[in-house]
């Protein structure tokens, strides 16, 4: 169906951040859905601001506050400094942070520092080494595992399911067939955790239920309402064709835009879960437009256990503002926290102070 560009891995990692810094390729026509909760005020808190605590616990490790610096780049030359600069932003806020796809780090060995570096300025942080859901169906070797984790000394492995991108991408993978028998296969061999993660177009309630059946252990909502990866991949084609006759006019802008609400993804995959019962069966991650700690806020409220952001964050490290956002997000968050009388993040998920607003 599509024209093909011949680059390489290395070369379209580095032209995805340019079009992601640079590019109109937001969302649209839809939003997270966030914008439609708003967190209920409580006028008697009977919580001190500055003894609140944005501590959580994901996966069995005590983090700094409910965020995931989400995974962005890495396989080139210059993404080596760019991960380096999120690693100790990481450390420094004791948060988790996942890699960019490591497809590039199994093809060759150049460029491998790109991804190392983040253990070396990151000691004690949780780490998570990534690979696409094509790169699973074609099928992953034991070595191609032990490179992904060991290169980073990874405290999980995330899986990122791409289908709108790949249906864009000229150079896309669109057979998606056995991604769940491979991943079962991966959740059962590898002794460590695995996340699904999607990339912009949401994972509903039923897709969900089968991740969770084939072993994965955490699920990573990614909806709409941030970065469009169909839009990233349309700026890629257009700029080398000029134009776009794959899809029909009356389709595309709709197909560009495609996907379910973050907030419709957290309500859904967490009602899945049993309220009954001691430890948490999953975790539940809200990514796809996170933009402040009140959507944070509002992510765990809905029954998210941490939130994640990747676009938001790269533009602050562009700016050279990523410690100062990372900051103004947990004073964000605090200030909900204290503003709903819950005095850790397990009392905002649990007590849901949440008013429904109508579109």
């Amino acid at each position: 169906m599509s024209t093909t560009i011949t680059n390489s891995t290395a070369e379209r990692k580095h032209s995805h951040v340019d079009i992601c810094l640079h590019g109109e390729v937001a969302f649209s026509s839809a939003t997270t859905g966030l914008e439609r909760y708003r967190l209920r005020h409580n006028a008697l808190p009977e919580v001190s601001f500055e003894e609140i605590s944005t501590e959580t616990v994901f996966l069995g490790k005590h983090i700094g506050m409910p965020l995931m610096i989400s995974s962005m780049t890495g396989g080139y030359s210059e993404a080596a400094d760019l991960n380096r600069q999120l690693a100790e932003c990481a450390e420094r806020f004791r948060i988790p942070l996942g890699v960019g796809s490591m497809r590039q780090a199994l093809e060759d060995t150049r460029h491998r520092d790109s991804f190392s570096i983040v253990r070396r300025h990151a000691p004690t942080t949780q780490l998570f080494a990534n690979i696409g859901a094509p790169e699973v169906a074609r099928g992953l070797s034991d070595e191609d595992l032990r490179t992904m984790t060991e290169l980073i000394r990874a405290d999980g492995l995330i899986v990122h399911l791409n289908a709108a991108q790949e249906l864009f991408q000229p150079e896309g993978g669109t057979d998606f067939r056995r991604v769940l028998d491979r991943l079962a296969d991966i959740a059962a061999k590898l002794d460590l955790p695995v996340i699904a993660k999607e990339v912009g177009c949401g994972i509903g309630a039923e897709a969900a239920r089968r991740l969770l059946a084939a072993g994965v252990r955490v699920i990573d909502v990614a909806g709409a309402g941030g970065i469009s990866w169909q839009k990233v991949e349309e700026a890629r084609y257009t700029r080398r064709f000029g134009t776009d006759a794959r899809f029909s006019e009356g389709a595309l802008d709709e197909l560009l835009n495609w996907g379910i609400p973050t907030a419709e993804c957290v309500v859904e995959v967490d009602a899945l879960r049993p309220r009954a019962g001691g430890t948490k069966p999953f975790f539940v991650i809200a990514s796809g437009g996170i933009r402040s700690g009140l959507d944070i806020a509002k992510s765990i409220a809905l029954g998210a256990d941490l939130a994640a952001s990747a676009g938001a964050l790269l533009k602050a490290l562009h700016q050279g503002r990523l410690e100062e956002t990372l900051g103004a997000w947990q004073n964000d968050l605090r200030a909900a926290m204290f503003l709903t009388g819950s005095g850790s993040v397990a009392e905002l998920q649990k007590n849901r102070p949440i008013a429904v607003q109508r579109p």
